[in-house]
C-alpha cells in the first residue's frame, strides 16, 4: 500500500534473553529449584537429628547385651572374662575404645584402636563430633543391687555418619529432580496455555496498518474464546472499529478547532491571532494607500465588581452585548476583536486626523454609558480606551496592540470614562517603574524604608489619642518616592506582604519607645492592603510578631479602605473578626469613596469610619461636600462607630466638624507626619492645636 509504513516482526528481532517465554523459564526454574532445596535442607536436618538419635539407641541397646558378662567379670575380679567382654564389643566398627572400671577408677581390663581415617571427616565430624563416650553401670544382686564398677565405650561417628551423607545426597537429588520435573510441566502449561496465545496476538496486531485500523481485526486464539484472553481481543478489535469511525469525523473536528484558535467562543469575535492577522493586513492597506489607522484597546471599569455582585453569568452575557454594541459603529471599523478578559481591540481605518478619532472615541464612550439590561438587571458601565497610531507610533502590528493596551491602563489609572492617546514618553515611563519595582526589592534590606507617624487628636478634649503610621521611601538616588507610586507595586508583585510585616514590628518597637517616653495608650493604626488582609496566616504571623517584641496588641489598630475588603467580603469579615477577638481595632479608611454600603457596615467588625480628605478640603465652600460629611458624621453615630474626619488643614474646617459632632482630627493643621525623633515634639504642638479649636488652655 503506498504510504504505508513498513511493520516489523519485533518479536524475531528482539534479543533471545528479552523474551517473555524465556524469563518465564528462568523464573519458574529459579523458583523451583530454590523451593527444593529448601524442602531438602529441612529434611536432611530432620534426618541428621533423627540419625543420631538412632545411634545413640542403637550403642546403649548394644551395650545391655554384654551388661551381666561385664558385671560377672568385675564381680569375680576375672580380666580374662572382662578381655573376652571387651573383644565381642570391638566386633562392631564403631567402637574404638572400651575398659572395666572399678568404681574407684582401677581398670579391670582395656583395648582400644585408631579412628577411621576419610576426608569426609571433615565434615562428619562438624555434623556428630569425632567421638562419643558412653558409660553402663554394672550391679550384682548380692543379695541387694551392689554397684561393682563400670562399662566406658568410646565409638567413632564416622560410619554413622557416613550413611547419613549418603541418604542426604540421594534425598538432596531426588528433591532437586522432583523440582525439575514440576519447574517443565509448569513451564510447558504457562507456554500453552499463556505465552503461546499472546504471541499470536501481538502478531496479529502488528500486522494492523495503523492508518486504517478497521480493516483488519486480532485474531482470537483457539480456545480462548471465554477467557481473559478472549474478552481483550475482542475489547481490541471494538476499539479498533472506533478509532476507524472516528477518522472519519476527525476532518469536522479539525475545522471547528481551527475555528475555535481564531475565535472567542464567547462573544464570537476573532481573537488576539487573528486580530493581527487583520491588523497586518490593515497596515499594508494603509501603507499602499499612504494613510493613517487607529489602534483602539477597550476595557470595562471594574469588571471584576460586576462579577462578584452580579455572579460569572451576568459577567459573561455583559460581555457578550458589550461587543454587539461595538460592532453597530462597523461603518468605521475595520474589525474588532477579544483580547483577553474584558478587554477588546478595533481598529479604525482611514484616518484623516486624530481630531476625528477622539470623536469616535468620544461617542463611543457614550454609547457604552447607556444602561445594558441584562435578566431584569441593568448594569451602568464605563470603559477607558487607549489609542495607538499608525504609522506615528509604530509599524509592527503586537508593538501597537501592547502600546494600545499599556495606554489604555494609564487611562484606568488615572480615574474611569476617559480615552488617552499613546505618547512615546509612554515606554520611557514603563522602563521607570520597571526600575522602581525592582528597587523597592531591596529597599527593606537596604534600610530605606522609615515609618512617619501622623497625631489622631479629640477635638473636643484637646487630647492626642492616637497615631497613624504612614511607610515612607527615601530612595539613595531619586530621594523621596511618594507611596502612591511605590505602594501600587508593592501590591502587584507581593511586597508589600513582607513590607507590611515589616511595619508592624517597627511599630511595636516605636510605641514600646513611647511608652518609655510617657506617652500611653495611644493606639497606632496600621494601613492593610488587600493582599495582606487576604492572607489566611496574616494574623497569626501578626500575633507573633507582637508576642516577639512584647507588645500589647490594645497598642496596635488597623486601616482598611472599601476596595480592599469588598474583593472577598467573606476572607475580610474572617480576618477582621481574629483582629477583634484578640483586642486589636479597625477602621474603614477613606470612607465615601467606595462601595459605602450598610449591608457590609454591619457584617466588619470595624470600631470606625475615617472620612476621606477630598470631602475635608472644600468642606467650607461645597454644600455637597458638607451634607456628605454630615451624613458620614450621624451614619456613624447610628452605628455607635467612632467618626474620624482626615485631612484637616485649618482651624475652620476643624471647628465646623466639632459643631457636626465629629471628636476626631487628623490632618496637616494638627502635625505633618513625623519620623521618630520629632514625634514628640509633634505630639506636643498636635495638643496645643486640638486645644485652640475651643479655647482652651494648655
Amino acid at each position: 500500500m503506498n504510504g504505508k509504513v513498513p511493520v516489523y516482526d519485533t518479536l524475531t528481532q528482539s534479543r533471545w534473553y528479552d523474551r517473555l517465554s524465556v524469563k518465564l523459564m528462568a523464573w519458574v526454574l529459579l523458583t523451583s529449584l530454590s523451593v527444593g532445596l529448601f524442602l531438602s535442607f529441612i529434611q536432611v536436618s530432620v534426618e541428621a537429628v533423627t540419625a543420631q538419635k538412632h545411634l545413640d539407641s542403637d550403642i546403649r541397646q548394644y551395650l545391655s547385651t554384654v551388661r551381666h558378662s561385664a558385671s560377672q567379670a568385675i564381680y569375680s575380679i576375672d580380666p580374662a572374662l572382662g578381655d573376652q567382654v571387651l573383644e565381642g564389643l570391638m566386633s562392631s566398627e564403631m567402637i574404638v575404645r572400651a575398659r572395666i572400671l572399678h568404681p574407684n577408677g582401677n581398670v579391670l581390663s582395656q583395648t582400644n584402636r585408631a579412628l577411621q581415617e576419610s576426608p569426609l571427616r571433615v565434615l562428619t565430624d562438624r555434623l556428630f563430633e569425632p567421638t562419643r563416650l558412653y558409660t553402663l553401670g554394672l550391679y550384682m544382686n548380692t543379695p541387694a543391687p551392689t554397684h561393682y564398677g563400670n562399662l566406658e565405650v568410646t565409638i567413632d561417628t564416622f560410619p554413622a555418619a557416613q550413611r547419613f551423607l549418603n541418604r542426604s545426597i540421594i534425598t538432596f537429588i531426588a528433591g532437586l529432580t522432583m523440582a525439575m520435573i514440576l519447574a517443565i510441566v509448569l513451564y510447558a502449561a504457562h507456554h500453552v496455555i499463556l505465552t503461546s496465545p499472546i504471541k499470536q496476538i501481538i502478531e496479529s496486531l502488528l500486522r494492523i496498518d495503523p492508518a486504517e485500523p478497521g480493516l483488519q481485526s486480532v485474531s482470537l486464539p483457539p480456545q480462548h474464546e471465554h477467557d481473559e484472553l478472549g474478552t481483550l481481543v475482542k475489547a481490541t478489535n471494538e476499539l479498533l472499529n472506533a478509532i476507524e469511525g472516528h477518522q472519519h469525523r476527525r476532518a469536522e473536528a479539525e475545522a471547528r478547532v481551527l475555528r475555535l484558535s481564531q475565535y472567542d467562543v464567547l462573544t464570537g469575535l476573532p481573537n488576539r491571532i487573528q486580530f493581527r492577522s487583520y491588523l497586518q493586513g490593515a497596515i499594508d492597506e494603509a501603507q499602499i494607500n499612504d494613510q493613517q489607522l487607529a489602534v483602539i484597546c477597550i476595557g470595562i471599569d471594574d469588571f471584576g465588581s460586576i462579577n462578584d455582585q452580579h455572579g460569572y453569568n451576568v459577567g459573561d452575557r455583559l460581555l457578550q452585548k458589550f461587543a454587539e454594541r461595538l460592532n453597530e459603529s462597523r461603518d468605521t471599523l475595520h474589525t474588532s476583536c477579544r483580547l483577553v478578559g474584558d478587554m477588546l481591540a478595533l481598529i479604525q481605518f482611514n484616518v484623516i486626523s486624530t481630531l476625528r478619532v477622539a470623536a469616535f472615541a468620544e461617542s463611543l464612550l457614550q454609547d457604552i454609558t447607556r444602561p445594558f439590561v441584562i435578566d431584569d438587571i441593568t448594569l451602568r458601565i464605563s470603559a477607558s480606551m487607549g489609542i495607538v497610531m499608525y504609522p506615528d507610533d509604530g509599524a509592527e502590528p503586537e508593538k501597537l496592540l501592547q502600546q494600545a493596551e499599556q495606554t489604555m491602563n494609564l487611562a484606568k489609572s488615572d480615574g474611569s470614562n476617559r480615552f488617552h492617546f499613546y505618547v512615546a514618553s509612554l515606554d520611557a515611563e514603563i522602563r521607570e517603574r520597571k526600575q522602581l519595582e525592582k528597587d523597592l526589592l531591596s529597599a527593606l534590606d537596604q534600610k530605606q524604608l522609615q515609618v512617619a507617624y501622623q497625631p489622631k487628636v479629640d477635638m473636643v478634649s484637646g487630647q492626642v489619642i492616637g497615631l497613624e503610621a504612614l511607610i515612607r521611601w527615601i530612595h539613595p538616588e531619586r530621594g523621596f518616592v511618594p507611596p502612591d507610586l511605590f505602594i501600587p507595586i508593592a501590591e502587584s508583585n507581593d511586597s508589600i506582604v513582607e513590607i507590611g510585616y515589616w511595619v508592624i514590628r517597627q511599630v511595636c518597637q516605636d510605641s514600646q519607645a513611647l511608652e518609655a517616653m510617657g506617652h500611653k495608650d495611644l493606639s497606632i493604626a496600621i494601613n492593610l492592603s488587600a493582599c495582606q488582609l487576604h492572607r489566611t496566616d496574616f494574623v497569626s504571623q501578626s500575633l507573633s510578631i507582637l508576642e516577639e517584641e512584647q507588645a500589647r496588641t490594645e497598642q496596635i489598630a488597623f486601616e482598611i479602605t472599601e476596595t480592599a475588603f469588598m474583593s472577598d467580603l467573606n476572607q475580610a469579615i474572617s480576618t477582621l473578626q481574629a483582629l477583634a477577638s484578640e483586642g486589636m481595632e479597625c477602621a474603614v479608611d477613606d470612607f465615601g469613596t467606595g462601595f459605602s454600603s450598610l449591608s457590609y457596615l454591619k457584617q466588619l467588625p470595624v470600631a470606625a469610619l475615617k472620612i476621606d480628605k477630598q470631602f475635608i478640603r472644600d468642606l467650607l465652600d461645597d454644600q455637597d461636600d458638607q451634607q456628605i460629611v454630615h451624613a458620614i458624621i450621624q451614619l456613624g453615630r447610628s452605628l455607635k462607630l467612632d467618626v474620624i474626619a482626615e485631612g484637616v488643614e485649618s482651624l475652620e474646617q476643624a471647628r465646623h466638624l466639632v459643631q457636626d459632632k465629629c471628636r476626631i482630627g487628623q490632618g496637616y493643621y494638627f502635625s505633618r507626619p513625623v519620623f521618630m525623633d520629632k514625634l514628640p515634639e509633634a505630639l506636643d504642638e498636635a495638643g496645643q492645636r486640638a486645644r485652640d479649636i475651643l479655647g482652651k488652655e494648655g
